[in-house]
């Protein structure tokens, strides 16, 4: 494997709790926690079916560099969040609108064969398995802090490479100013959209070619470690973390590069609720809720939201006419 270099924002300092002891840290879901995770499951189903999921990857994550490039906005979180918190509290409405029930549903979801397609204005389209992928891609391991439009957040560790290498690969043109991107249209295999027909499936979105190609812009094929488990996106995810959790596109099965704006997923829904470049920003609050401060999933202690997820060193340049931090 080559050889990855810490980029300039890594931050060597940043604590990250030892694996066994996040694992196994405490027994979470009893008496009053349980009122602070509402709509979660409880731990103990999600526990049992945790320990069944390493039986069911359908391939191994080869060696990785692992490094830590979260990059804390505030003090007080900078511990990963439990894995097993994590992995049974999910947004995918594809399965379900139920965040405690998406792992349940998404548990048999066949990821291979698959197959990415880069399309679009290139010079060489490609088509590659995300087999291969695993293959020749340089892996490596990002801890981000994750925050949903929805006011909650946790921090995770993903393994994957820069989108910006795979779009390096189809040689994009002077003239591809947008990536877009679509997951796999499956109707067969995703209970919430049979339910949900009035949606425009698949799920399809958008960043700049300045965002896509950005050093934090990452795909991910794993989580904590090991593959991704089919509610975190199997087998191939884009992870933005200064972006709201709905940019993060799950099950991606096809990446355009084009000339215009595309149109994204709730954007085209809600247009006045979500717009286009769902950045963090606790300054401009949902039509619904207040973005100034977010909930952890796994403690429920509420926070200050940080400007651009506490990313704004990084990303601010992208957007000369924002502002600059939190």
């Amino acid at each position: 494997m080559p050889v990855i270099l810490p980029p300039h924002w890594h931050n060597a300092n940043r604590r990250i709790t030892d694996r066994n002891a996040w694992l196994n840290r405490r027994q979470y879901m009893t008496g009053g926690a349980a009122a602070l995770m509402a709509g979660c499951l409880p731990l103990g189903r999600a526990s049992s079916t945790l320990a069944e999921l390493p039986k069911r990857y359908p391939y191994k994550l080869p060696s990785v560099s692992k490094h830590a490039t979260y990059k804390a906005g505030h003090p007080n979180t900078p511990v990963l969040t439990n894995e097993q918190i994590a992995a049974s509290y999910n947004n995918y409405y594809e399965f379900t609108t139920d965040k405690g029930r998406v792992w349940e549903l998404a548990k048999d979801f066949e990821t291979r064969p698959w197959t990415v397609h880069i399309t679009g204005k290139v010079a060489k389209p490609l088509q590659i398995s995300v087999d291969d992928l695993l293959k020749q891609m340089p892996l490596e391991e990002r801890a981000y802090r994750f925050r949903c439009v929805e006011a909650w957040s946790m921090v995770v560790p993903w393994t994957g490479f820069p989108l910006r290498k795979l779009i390096e690969r189809a040689q994009p043109l002077s003239s591809a100013k947008y990536v877009r991107l679509i997951t796999r249209n499956a109707p067969q295999a995703y209970p919430g959209v049979r339910s949900q027909p009035w949606y425009p499936w698949p799920y399809f979105e958008g960043l700049t070619i300045a965002e896509a190609t950005h050093d934090l812009t990452m795909l991910a094929v794993g989580i904590y470690g090991h593959p991704l488990p089919n509610q975190h996106g199997a087998p191939l995810r884009l992870v933005v973390p200064w972006k709201y959790g709905f940019k993060n596109i799950k099950a991606i099965s096809r990446i355009e590069l084009v000339e215009e704006q595309p149109r994204t997923f709730w954007n085209n829904i809600a247009p006045a609720e979500y717009d286009f470049g769902g950045n963090v920003r606790p300054d401009v609050p949902h039509l619904r809720w207040s973005q100034a401060t977010d909930r952890d999933i796994e403690t429920g202690t509420r926070r200050p939201t940080p400007m651009y997820n506490g990313y704004a060193e990084q990303v601010a340049s992208l957007y000369p006419s924002g502002p600059k931090a939190s």
